[in-house]
């Protein structure tokens, strides 16, 4: 009896579980993976995803709560233009809340630039903004007396400190994962699309397929 070579086994067995991925490659439909394609191209050429757009309303959102309820602290305590002016003009650490408004501000600026103007995708300028807002904060609300104040004394520094936390969490769970897993779709369905376009040629015209006239009858 002839025995098959280990070798030979070898090489059979690795022909065969290579078929089901040649099948799987030659079932691949390119106008399929071209709509994916032109799709991502698409949404590249927005400027911005989705995702992060929506990051940036957060963002302004955060501005302008905290301002609304500046200009609400404003009015409570007796007008906004003189209170302005005291807050203001004589700003005082212990009592003003001038500063929160200008920390919401400094978030803006920073974030809106970073992620939106430059488009930047990495972590480094959400964690330096709140890194400073949640210091600023705490020293803050230890060293001043803003407890002594009433409710505002508790509301702006609280809600400040929440939002700059969330913005940090949605960009780092939720804006640069997707946008990764993006990127990474597109560029399998661009490499699936070469060898798909190396695999199956374009379609071939009628005019390719002809047949030749009709010769005259005795010649």
């Amino acid at each position: 009896m002839i025995r098959v070579p280990a070798d030979a086994e070898n090489a059979h067995s690795s022909s065969v579980e290579s078929c089901p991925s040649l099948r799987d490659v030659h079932s691949i439909n390119p106008t399929q993976l071209m709509a994916r394609i032109e799709s991502y191209e698409g949404r590249e050429k927005k400027g911005i995803s989705d995702v992060r757009r929506t990051f940036c309303l957060f963002v302004t959102f955060d501005l302008l709560f905290i301002t609304l309820l500046w200009i609400i602290e404003l009015n409570v305590k007796g007008g906004i233009e003189t209170t302005l002016e005291k807050e203001v003009l004589h700003y005082d650490y212990s009592s003003s809340y001038f500063d929160i408004f200008l920390l919401a501000v400094f978030r803006f600026k920073v974030l809106i630039l970073a992620y939106a103007m430059c488009r930047l995708r990495h972590w480094w300028a959400i964690a330096f903004t709140t890194a400073v807002t949640s210091a600023f904060l705490l020293a803050k609300v230890i060293i001043s007396q803003l407890f002594s104040q009433g409710a505002f004394g508790y509301v702006l520094p609280i809600i400040s400190f929440i939002l700059a936390w969330i913005e940090t969490w949605f960009l780092d769970f939720k804006v640069l994962p997707q946008e990764a897993e993006e990127e990474n779709r597109f560029l399998i369905a661009q490499d699936a699309s070469e060898r798909a376009a190396l695999l199956h040629p374009g379609v071939l015209s009628d005019g390719q397929f002809y047949s030749p006239p009709e010769s005259v009858a005795g010649t």
